[in-house]
This record gives structure tokens, sequence and C-alpha cells, in this order.
């Protein structure tokens, strides 16, 4: 059975420079989120107004983020030496970070991530720290905090910064210290999970925590400087240990120069590079546009069967209106669906794919098929969508713009369950419109795309997808398929017959497929 999506929040108090924003941006939108899913709230503390520009513009490209300003102006001084924070910073930035608690737990998230702006993730980061099932972990980086010192991680174990370990009432010397400090440090290089006594600045908090107690809230008779303090005194007199994992260390952009090593880190964490010479991330929603000169092909991709009573007439004559060519893979129909394709898309390149015996029981088997045959066509872009989906009428204007958009090569969108002619439905079981996913893919030779193995729910697009360069589209997708009662009970037996003890799917979903009086919203172009 597959369990619904952990529920995320990421949340970022931000007071930053422009080119370090930006990195810190483009890492976010790579992580993954198989098992997750993700929401933002940021708090805009800039007095560059080009940063405050990046956010605003991050913000627009999805209502999964949430933007909101400090209205404050406070001056915070660093330079490639170090930063310089007062008490005044520290608490301002301790009840930024309360809000963001807060917020998180009104609106009932799993779990929230409290990350610096100044980090770059690897994709891994967060769906590895919720399999960890800790209440609070922070994710390893490493920094020098003076030029030419050493690097150390931001977690300790005592007092405000102590990095070995010592028990409550021992005695150590200088020398016992020395070598417990090397040890704990020697440790911390090794990928692993670890019991520290403090941590911060890139950390996963969940919902039992959160109602537990833990904040940033001053201790009025603590006199240790920084708000992480704080946060990790109350966490462990409420009972929660506190750990650090390093199997996927951050990147701390502690000082512009460590700009430099953002190449290197993304190399080593798989990130795939457009050009070497980029700075910002090829995902950067709020990096300049390059143009494309030459027309992208756009190639739909569609498997049918017995479709031509259905939505397919409506759905092929939208889509004519932007595509090149299509590749459709017929699944065993018997009535006129493979004429139908032919006549709506008169004058529209078509390979058509005949199945004898229709491979749906076994998807995985279909999905292969379908992406090796429309990969034979050497498509620019492939568009893959079922034939009773279709994006909202804006589509066809806004598409070639998305094409030549050379920092993106994969595309996600929303997609809406229409139960009716002109409303969705929205529940506990129907939240697919909550997400983002994949649709639009440009074809890239050089990439290994693999697979998820399984019979059903194997996805339409291969599993690796996320390891290319990304982007969140605010054009929506209509799913038609549930929007009549008789093509409902229809799905409701298919798949019993199918998956009827919820092996690949939700089988409490199933289930609420045949309900009477869901909850509909008005679908408003």
């Amino acid at each position: 059975m597959i369990h619904p999506k952990k529920r995320i929040l990421i949340g970022s108090p931000i007071h930053q420079k422009p080119a370090i924003l930006q990195e810190f941006l483009a890492s976010l939108l790579l992580l993954k989120q198989q098992f997750i899913e993700l929401d933002f709230y940021f708090i805009d503390d800039n007095i560059d107004q080009d940063s405050t520009h990046i956010l605003q513009q991050f913000s627009q490209q999805s209502e999964h983020v949430l933007l909101q300003s400090s209205g404050l102006s406070d001056d915070y001084i660093r330079d490639d030496t170090t930063h310089l924070w007062n008490t005044n910073l520290i608490w301002k930035v301790a009840k930024f970070k309360n809000t963001i608690i807060q917020h998180a737990a009104k609106l009932n998230y799993d779990y929230l991530f409290l990350i610096d702006s100044d980090l770059i993730l690897h994709p891994d980061t967060i769906e590895h720290l919720v399999a960890t099932d800790k209440d609070i972990i922070s994710e390893i980086f490493w920094t020098q905090w003076q030029p030419d010192a050493m690097f150390q991680p931001q977690v300790w174990m005592r007092n405000e910064y102590d990095q070995w370990e010592q028990h409550h009432g021992e005695r150590l010397s200088n020398e016992d210290i020395a070598i417990r400090f090397a040890q704990f440090i020697s440790k911390l290089k090794n990928p692993g999970l670890y019991e520290v006594g403090g941590l911060g600045a890139c950390t996963l908090i969940s919902q039992n925590a959160i109602k537990a107690g833990v904040n940033f809230d001053l201790i009025h008779n603590v006199s240790f400087w920084g708000e992480d303090r704080h946060f990790c005194i109350r966490a462990v007199a409420l009972g929660i240990p506190l750990y650090v994992d390093t199997h996927y260390p951050a990147l701390h952009l502690y000082r512009d120069s460590d700009l430099d090593k953002v190449s290197s880190f993304k190399k080593e964490s798989g990130i795939i590079q457009i050009e070497e010479s980029d700075s910002i991330s090829e995902t950067q929603p709020p990096s300049p546009v390059k143009i494309i000169h030459d027309h992208p092909k756009l190639t739909l991709t569609m498997v049918v069967k017995n479709e031509s009573t259905r939505f397919l007439r409506q759905v092929l004559e939208e889509h004519r209106k932007y595509i090149d060519e299509a590749v459709i893979i017929d699944d065993g129909s018997s009535d006129g669906t493979i004429d139908l394709c032919y006549e709506v898309l008169q004058g529209i390149p078509i390979r058509m794919i005949h199945n004898d015996v229709s491979k749906f029981s076994n998807e995985i088997d279909l999905r292969k098929q379908q992406w090796e045959e429309v990969i034979k066509s050497n498509p620019d872009w492939i568009l893959n969508l079922d034939a009773d989906e279709m994006f909202e009428p804006r589509f066809a204007i806004e598409i070639h713009s998305l094409l030549r958009n050379a920092d993106v090569d994969l595309y996600c969108f929303r997609l809406f369950d229409l139960w009716n002619q002109d409303h969705y439905r929205e529940d506990q079981y129907w939240q697919a419109h909550f997400n983002y996913r994949p649709f639009l893919i440009r074809y890239k030779q050089d990439f290994a795309f693999q697979w998820k193995e399984t019979a059903q729910h194997c996805g339409r697009l291969p599993e690796n997808i996320f390891a290319l360069p990304h982007s969140l589209s605010n054009l929506r997708l209509k799913h038609l398929g549930w929007s009549r009662p008789e093509y409902r009970l229809e799905k409701y037996l298919r798949y019993l017959a199918l998956d009827p003890n919820g092996e690949f799917g939700w089988k409490e979903q199933y289930a609420s497929i045949l309900d009477e009086h869901p909850h509909l919203i008005p679908w408003v172009e």
C-alpha cells in the first residue's frame, strides 16, 4: 500500500546577497519529492532589493510558496572574513523562526525544515532525514569560521560549542580535550547518524516536537549566545534527543568566495549542469531566460484504448493547437479510436503503434514501450498526457516560452480531478492538485533514464527525471476521467480487479470513488 506523502514546510528567514540566494533557491527546486510534498514559507528581511525581487519571482512560480515581508531594514555586516551578529539581530531571527513554527503547527505539517539561506542541499536531503524517523535532526555542513581555520561542523556536544564528548562531572586535561575533539571531528566525517547536544541552521523538526513545545524563545536563566542554543536546551529538557546526519552534507556559502565551490558540489551531488560557466543553477526561476533560436519540436505521446466515445476528440482538438507531431500507443482498441486520432490530428505527423493484446495490466511494460517509441522520433520536448487530460486554454499561448527556456529540462504541473464539467474534487483522498507532477520533458540523449519497476503506478515517465533541471508551472491540467458517474464506477471496478489489496495504490481512496456527496470546488478558467 502506498501511504500519503509526508507534508513538509521549508521555512527560512532571509537576509541574503542575490548570488547566494539564487543558489539556495535553486537547490530547493532540486529536492526529491517521491515520498514527500514541499511547501515554502520565507520571511523576506532583505535590504537588497535585488534579493527581494528574486524571492518575489520565486513565489510567483508556485502557490506552494508563502512570502512574507519582515517590515524591517536592519543591516547585517558580513565580509569575506566573518559575519558580525549582535543581540538584537539574534532575537529578531528567533522571532522569525517562532513565527514559522507557529505556521507549521497551525497547518498541521508533518515536519518543518528550518534552513539558513546560505546553504545548498543535496537533492536527497529531506527525504533521507524524514526516513530517519527522528523528531529533531540536522544535516551536517562544515564551515571555516575564520579564513585559513579548520573546517568545523555546525553541531556540538555541550555548552555553547564544545565539540568533544565529556561525561557529567568528568574533568579533562587540555590534552584529553584535544584528543576527543579530533575523535569527534573524525567521526562526523563518516556517513552515519549521531546523537549530539546542539545543532542548527539545517534542521528537520517533527510535528510531535512542535506540539511538545520546542521554540526559539530566550531562556532567561541561560546566558549562552545564539538562539539555536536556547532551542536545543529546551528540546532536550522536553525529552527530545538531537541528532545529526552526515550522509548528505550541505554546502555552506559563508563567504562570497564559497560560490566557487558550487560547481564541484553539484557534480558530487549528481546535479547535472548545462554550462560550466554558469554561476546560477539551471533550474533557478529568477535567472535570465536563455533563448533557443531554433523552434523546439514538441512531440505529444499518449496511450489510448477505446476512447472514441469519451474525451479523446475534445482533448486532441486542444492539443493540435501547439504540438508538432504525435506518437500514440493504441493498447488494443476495438472501436474507432485510431480513426478518430487521424481525423482530429489531420495535417500533423502521427506515428501509431497498435498492441493486439493490451499491456495495461502490467503498466511498466506499456510505459517503457511508449517511451521507447517516442524517442525514436528524435523529439526535442515530450509532452506525455493521457487521453482524458487537457490543459487550460492559456497553455496554448504560453507553451512555446516554456520550450525556449534553456535553463529547464522538465516542467511540473498540477492535475485537477474534475468530478463534473465545471467542478473538481478536494478532500482527504483527492488532493492531486496540491502537488506538481512531471508531464513535459526535454529529451536528452546523454542522460541515463531509469524506471520504477512496479506493475502498477510505475509513473508515465522514468523515475530519475528529477535529477534534471526542473521547474514548476502555474498552468493547470484538467483530468476529465472522473467527471462522469459511469466512468467512476468503471475505474473503481478496474482498480479492484488489478489491485484488490491496495498493493500499488491507496485502498481507502479506491473506496472513496463511489462517495455520493464528495466535496467539490468550482473550476474557473
